[in-house]
């Protein structure tokens, strides 16, 4: 059946096909976009990838545009048609469309990427020309190329003997640097120069919150629990909250908790009498300066949860896979004024030391990773 579908779908697009050029794409681009993880559409997006595999070279970029908002498996199966069309065109690529493809910021990251790949293997002087332009570039990529270009040009300024200007350039590549290692070279470098980076204000680690807890997550039951915090923020109640020794609640009530790590890192342990089998709750106010899309991105090796103005934008039950800066990705949209975050984070009961750590560290970036701090 699914045979039959394929060939039925391939005949209908060679019929649909006219002359050449981006409008007969259309229908096999649709068909591609609508395949889903479940398998639905499955069989009509691979006909329809082989359709776009023999388009011209001159419609590369219309498959480019078609990733901007294209799920993952499409994303992926529209790479593998541009790469088939690419490879097949050689030099004789439409550089100049794919060049204002590239230069249009509004693309998808990982398609503009791919168009400087391309253009960079028949251009070898485009990296020189281009890249040292990027260091503001939405595309975490192309902004990471440009970070360690400047990098290299900042040791050459260095081993000329020209410090000054080496600092400046070392200075404007910390300014696109987002990727942890980038950052913590450039900080290690800057230091030798008399020049401390504040890599609390570089990240936008959020370092003040009110914290509440512990409340009961013996045998990992507490994830789905509502405790008070999640229904309501009264700073002045104490609740009922993990059974104590005696079997009696304990009295929780909120407590100011502000970070004076190097990375935003708050250690849940030593913020009370460490707890194992527990859940606690963050909050903070997030003062936006007008109303825009943003990324949360959070860092721990426990479960958690995160409301936004109310509002549960994601949730993950999972223990002791480790930590690192901007571990989890969630989208979301503030609000113009103050906006309030709410974490749940919950530990359980393992006993091995690897599985003792309780801490985490968040921060608010636009979709690149550059920092977005509080209005006020």
């Amino acid at each position: 059946m699914q045979l039959r579908t394929m060939f039925l779908a391939l005949l209908g697009y060679a019929l649909a096909a006219g002359p050449g050029g981006a409008a007969d794409l259309a229908e096999p681009l649709r068909a591609v976009k609508s395949v889903d993880r479940n398998g639905k559409g499955h069989a009509e997006a691979m006909a329809a990838v082989r359709v776009l595999e023999r388009a011209d070279a001159a419609d590369l970029p219309v498959i480019l545009a078609a990733m901007d908002d294209a799920n993952p498996l499409a994303l992926n199966w529209l790479r593998g048609a541009y790469e088939s069309v690419a490879a097949r065109a050689g030099a004789k690529l439409p550089t100049e469309t794919l060049m204002a493809f590239l230069n249009d910021r509004q693309h998808l990251p990982q398609a503009r990427r791919l168009a400087y790949d391309t253009l960079k293997a028949v251009d070898p002087g485009l990296e020189e020309r281009l890249i040292p332009t990027l260091l503001d570039d939405p595309s975490g990529e192309l902004r990471r190329d440009a970070v360690a270009y400047t990098m290299r040009q900042a040791e050459k300024l260095a081993t000329d003997g020209n410090k000054a200007e080496a600092e400046k350039k070392y200075v404007a590549a910390l300014s696109g640097a987002v990727d942890e290692d980038q950052v913590k070279q450039l900080a290690e470098i800057l230091k030798k120069y008399d020049h401390p980076v504040n890599l609390v204000e570089h990240y936008g680690f959020l370092t003040k919150w009110k914290l509440i807890g512990p409340f009961n997550n013996k045998d990992k039951l507490g994830f789905n629990v509502v405790n008070p915090p999640e229904t309501e923020l009264n700073f002045d109640k104490t609740y009922d909250g993990l059974p104590g020794a005696d079997g009696k609640p304990l009295q929780v009530k909120w407590k100011d908790l502000v970070s004076e790590d190097e990375m935003g890192l708050f250690d849940v342990n030593k913020l009370f009498e460490k707890h194992m089998g527990a859940a606690v709750y963050t909050t903070t106010q997030f003062e936006s300066a007008s109303e825009q899309a943003v990324e949360f991105r959070l860092g721990t090796s426990n479960a958690w949860k995160l409301w936004l103005n109310g509002e549960l934008l994601f949730a993950r039950e999972e223990y002791h896979r480790g930590m690192f800066v901007d571990q989890y990705l969630v989208r979301g949209k503030l609000k113009a004024g103050p906006n309030t975050i709410v974490v749940k984070l919950l530990q359980n009961e393992q006993t091995e030391d690897w599985a003792q750590d309780w801490s985490f560290q968040f921060r608010v970036s636009d979709f690149s990773g550059r920092a977005i701090h509080p209005a006020k």
